[in-house]
């Protein structure tokens, strides 16, 4: 049969031969707050103030502050067009909506715009990274009076190296992102943004203070690598728009990072917009403050003649340069360098999982060969995407040579024209799906029953204007950008012509009627309530459903099937899905195989896909909504079996009243099973346990007849000796006694019950 599945919201007019496979067309996600949410795009935006600055100041001299502080506030205009394509909220992902809007060329260009943005986006905050450490290696090297000097740019690239091989190892393995995490960094970069804003304004009230000055003609000091193909054409000295527009291409970088504000739109909690926008307005002001001050403080503290020492460790410098005692700015400086540290590496594992949820969703299109998503035997990812992404990112920081200048003029080609092509996109929708939004990009001019989106149009134009120049400014940039475009678009080309011919061909492959559902439950699924839910991700270990399918009698009890998609941020996080972009070739064999392991113990299974952003809570969730009895579960390549029982007692935790009593059984490769329990259930007693219990009671019935007493009158009591106890303060003994008999009865417990 061919494998293209066949997707039909009519059941009436299904072929009644094809398997059925209910696709929940809600996801199932967990919310976070705008709290949350600008944590999570300020750990993108924040890392550029580490190296935007310098890199301007490089190109057009002691005016780049100037510049940084016009980019940051431009920023908030650029904010407008993401939150108004958020609240379109058009289905489809990022090539589907971009081709929808311009067409399948357009499309491939923007998705590989986008790609280039995101390979150099890693490398640039690792090799930043390391210039930061390097700088301060040296600087404690001179403090503590040790002759070692370390290379800048072969430690930063060396350091590069290190952190993209450990975040491309997570990845494999598949470690979910934290928005926990990102907001702790961010909690620690306010407490460096704060102690730099005191300590440098204590230092300008001491010294005296210049502001740099004004970006005039006179002023713009370019350098013969900022004008590129323009250093024998007098225009950018002459004319001030095109001066603006260089010194405005060559800070651009400030403003890198924008587009996960987009993604993680999907995972807001409710009331959306209005929470997006606050979300918005808090990333405005943080970024402006942080990104702005640092240039405008090193351009005023910093003097210059050593200012150019730190270009590619401009924090770094101002820690070494405020008033005050050697000691206390090393201090700064250190804690400078390991918050910078973080920020820049959370950044490389960004751009991992953002160009791997990219090139994802491209592939499920369609538009790049299947082969490339096929999972990892033993973790389930998509390691084939991420050893192409972090070959091409550890290719780009061997080329630089840890130079941050050269990487900062690649990566400003892919930020702006990804900016440029989100622009356009959500400028052609406006005419396309002219329908009421929730939110429009302001200045829109009614002519008749026509509106002219001013506003949006003058953005975009801008944006435009900016990429244009920086086409003939930077030269590196121009040629590896255009050169990697369209070498991508190529490979997108053909590989989408070989994937439309494939599917002509005759597989193996079982064909699926995809039947869209709003949710999934007992009546949309098909089954019983108590039925057992079987988790499904790798077509390669379905030893769990082969052990259920043996022993389950189909007259007592419905086998559901489940396949949980995780929505990445990156690809989708604007946008809602199709039905038939949760089913890709993927899915297919996966559900094909399950198919086969069905047909071969002749039991019949009922097959669901749905979505989430985060699985344990999918997985419960799902549980719940489906009526299940059981959950069960393979065996994990990343976590212990007692890890994944915590995780999942702690997502059932998390579910809505009334929570539901549930067994999670979770089967090694070998058949071996581990049962769990979630929720208030009756602990299992081992032999001993129930031996002592007997005991005890042996003892109190003879020492307190003719009182009644009952075994579970000892259990009570114990129970409430300890909430006692805990109640008066003796918490922290109840603990270490605990542990001591946890310690003590370590060796002859019986395993995970």
């Amino acid at each position: 049969m061919s494998g293209k599945p066949t997707p039909s919201p009519s059941p009436q007019t299904a072929p009644s031969h094809l398997p059925r496979v209910v696709v929940a067309t809600t996801a199932m996600l967990t919310f976070i707050t705008f709290w949350r949410a600008a944590a999570i795009v300020l750990n993108d935006l924040a890392s550029s103030a580490y190296y935007a600055g310098g890199i301007a100041e490089q190109a057009v001299g002691k005016s780049a502050p100037w510049f940084i502080l016009a980019v940051m506030l431009f920023s908030y205009a650029v904010r407008a067009i993401y939150v108004e394509s958020c609240s379109m909220f058009v289905r489809g992902g990022v090539y589907r909506v971009v081709k929808e809007a311009m067409g399948s060329t357009l499309a491939k260009f923007s998705v590989s715009a986008l790609m280039f943005d995101y390979i150099l986006t890693g490398p640039i905050s690792g090799v930043s990274a390391g210039q930061y450490l390097a700088g301060f290696l040296n600087d404690l090297a001179g403090y503590v009076h040790l002759n070692v000097v370390f290379p800048e740019n072969v430690t930063a690239a060396t350091f590069a190296i290190i952190v993209t091989l450990y975040f491309w190892w997570q990845n494999i393995k598949g470690i979910p992102e934290s928005s926990e995490k990102a907001l702790r960094i961010m909690q620690l970069t306010t407490v460096v943004v704060l102690v730099m804003i005191g300590w440098c304004g204590y230092t300008l009230w001491v010294r005296g203070a210049h502001l740099p000055p004004l970006p005039r003609l006179a002023s713009l000091q370019f350098t013969p690598e900022a004008l590129g193909w323009l250093r024998s054409s007098s225009l950018p000295h002459t004319v001030a728009l095109i001066g603006i527009l260089v010194g405005l291409g060559h800070s651009i970088l400030a403003m890198s990072g924008e587009e996960t504000l987009a993604q993680v739109y999907r995972e807001i909690e409710h009331p959306k917009l209005p929470n997006l926008k606050k979300a918005g307005l808090i990333i405005f002001i943080y970024s402006m403050v942080f990104t702005s001050l640092v240039s405008f403080f090193a351009v005023m503290i910093i003097p210059d003649a050593t200012r150019k020492h730190f270009f590619e460790n401009l924090i770094g410098g101002l820690a070494m340069n405020v008033v005050g005692p050697l000691t206390l700015r090393l201090i700064f400086h250190a804690f400078v360098v390991l918050v910078g540290t973080l920020i820049l590496a959370g950044a490389v594992n960004t751009a991992i999982v953002g160009s791997n949820g990219v090139l994802n969703r491209v592939s499920e299109d369609g538009v790049l060969a299947p082969w490339f998503r096929r999972p990892h035997q033993t973790y389930g990812t998509s390691y084939r995407i991420i050893n192409t992404v972090v070959a091409l990112q550890l290719l780009t920081i061997l080329l630089s040579r840890g130079n941050i200048y050269v990487l900062g003029e690649a990566y400003a080609f892919g930020v702006i024209w990804s900016f440029v092509m989100k622009g356009l996109a959500v400028l052609v929708l406006r005419y396309k799906q002219a329908g009421p939004r929730e939110y429009r990009v302001p200045l829109n001019v009614k002519l008749g029953s026509l509106e002219v989106p001013v506003g949006l149009a003058l953005i975009t134009l801008t944006l435009f204007a900016v990429a244009i120049t920086n086409l003939f400014t930077k030269q590196v940039a121009t040629l590896s950008g255009a050169g990697f475009t369209l070498l991508l678009f190529g490979v997108f080309t053909v590989s989408e012509r070989m994937t439309r011919a494939r599917e002509t061909v005759h597989t193996e492959l079982d064909q699926f009627h995809l039947a869209p559902q709003e949710e999934i439950n007992p009546k949309t699924v098909g089954c019983r309530p108590g039925n057992i839910l079987v988790m499904v991700r790798d077509y390669n270990a379905l030893y769990h459903l082969n052990q259920v399918l043996q022993r389950v009698r189909p007259a007592k009890q419905d086998v559901v099937v489940l396949h949980i998609r995780i929505l990445q941020r990156a690809g989708s996080g604007e946008s809602g899905l199709l039905p038939d972009q949760f089913f890709s070739t993927v899915e297919q064999i996966l559900f094909t195989r399950a198919l086969a392991l069905a047909e071969k113990q002749g039991k019949t299974v009922h097959l669901a896909v749905a979505a989430a952003n985060e699985i344990w809570d999918g997985m419960l969730r799902a549980a719940q909504s489906l009526e299940s009895s059981a959950l069960v579960l393979g065996l994990s390549s990343k976590m212990a079996v007692t890890e994944e029982a915590r995780r999942a007692g702690l997502a059932w935790e998390l579910l809505p009243d009334p929570k539901p009593q549930l067994a999670l059984e979770i089967f090694t490769p070998g058949g071996q099973e581990e049962l769990f329990y979630l929720g208030p259930h009756a602990p299992h007693l081992s032999a001993q346990e129930i031996d002592l219990l007997h005991r005890l009671w042996l003892q109190f019935s003879n020492e307190l007849a003719p009182q009644e007493i009952h075994h579970h009158d000892i259990i009570h009591f114990a129970l409430t000796e300890i909430e006692h106890e805990m109640k008066e303060g003796k918490d922290r003994e109840v603990r270490e006694r605990l542990k001591e008999h946890l310690e003590a009865i370590k060796a002859r417990r019986v395993p995970h019950l």
